[in-house]
């Protein structure tokens, strides 16, 4: 079994008790995995512990997205534009 293909399922709780048991073994011995699922989990509590996004954040991206449908390529002969997300979004 590759770990690495269902990582992401057992950390969500979504694997069988087989695999999970298999899983949880490897990460006991296995310093990658155990670091990818470590970080995996404190993103996640992170995210979990935010109940509002930042409003600063989510005005720069609706600027953004904005910003591409008013410039929609190749009207009136122009370039399509490369338009790039704000600093910090």
């Amino acid at each position: 079994m590759q770990v690495a293909r269902v990582l992401q399922k057992y950390l969500d709780g979504e694997t069988d008790e087989v695999t999970a048991r298999r899983v949880a073994v490897h990460l006991e011995d296995c310093r990658r995995c155990g670091l990818e699922a470590s970080v995996y989990q404190e993103i996640r509590s992170a995210l979990a512990r935010r109940a509002e996004p930042d409003v600063d954040a989510v005005a720069r991206l609706t600027a953004f997205g904005r910003s591409l449908v008013r410039e929609e390529p190749g009207q009136a002969g122009e370039e399509p534009d490369s338009a790039s997300p704000p600093a910090g979004a």
